[in-house]
C-alpha cells in the first residue's frame, strides 16, 4: 500500500532520491522553495507558499483557505497507485504534518479520529498547525471533528531529535468502513 512520507527541506532530496515520490508538497515561502528533485514530474510538485504561523503578523504569510483549498485539490487529483506522496516544510515538524493529516481525512472522509491516531503513532513529534487543521475542518466540512481529532493528538514528544523522514501509511479502506 502507498504511503505519505514527511521529511524536513534539508533531508529532502535524499528522501526524495530513496522513495522516488508520485508528488511533492513543498509547505514553504517563495525564499525557501527548493528545487524539484529529480525523478520527480514538475507538474506533480505542489508549491504551498505559506509560513508556520497561526495568527496574521507582518512578517509571514497566513495561511489562507485559497491554500488549504488548493492542497485538497492536488491531493484528490494524487493517485496513489503511481507511488508515494512526499510532503515537506522546514523542520518536518508542522506544517507538512498538518498537510499529512489533511491528505488522509481528504482520502477518507469522516474518519479524522482514525487519521489523527495514524499521524501521532507515526510522529510522536509532530506538532500541525492548527490553523491548516481548523481550514481544512471547514473545507472539508467536518462540522469541528477535525479539529477535535486534532485535540485528541495531545502534545509532542520533543523529547531527542525528530528523524529525517516517517513513514505515513494511509487509512486501510477495509477496516475504517466498519468503523463508526
Amino acid at each position: 500500500m502507498t504511503k505519505l512520507y514527511v521529511t524536513n527541506i534539508n533531508d529532502l532530496p535524499k528522501v526524495a532520491g530513496r522513495i522516488q515520490p508520485s508528488a511533492l508538497i513543498s509547505l514553504v515561502p517563495m525564499e525557501e522553495q527548493p528545487r524539484t528533485p529529480s525523478g520527480v514530474d514538475p507538474d506533480r510538485h505542489l508549491r504551498l507558499l505559506i509560513h508556520d504561523i497561526t495568527e496574521s503578523d507582518d512578517a509571514g504569510i497566513l495561511p489562507q483557505s485559497e491554500h488549504i483549498q488548493t492542497l485538497i485539490d492536488f491531493i484528490r487529483g494524487w493517485q496513489p497507485k503511481d507511488g508515494p506522496l512526499l510532503l515537506h516544510c522546514i523542520a518536518g515538524v508542522s506544517r507538512s504534518p498538518a498537510a499529512a493529516l489533511i491528505t488522509l481525512v481528504t482520502l477518507a472522509p469522516g474518519h479524522e479520529h482514525e487519521a489523527a491516531r495514524v499521524l501521532r503513532c507515526a510522529g510522536p513529534h509532530f506538532m500541525p498547525n492548527r490553523r491548516m487543521i481548523q481550514l481544512a475542518d471547514d473545507i472539508l466540512g467536518s462540522g469541528g471533528r477535525l479539529l477535535a481529532a486534532y485535540a485528541a493528538m495531545g502534545p509532542a514528544d520533543l523529547t531527542g531529535e525528530p528523524p529525517a523522514e516517517v513513514e505515513i501509511p494511509l487509512l486501510d479502506p477495509a477496516t475504517i468502513s466498519r468503523s463508526p
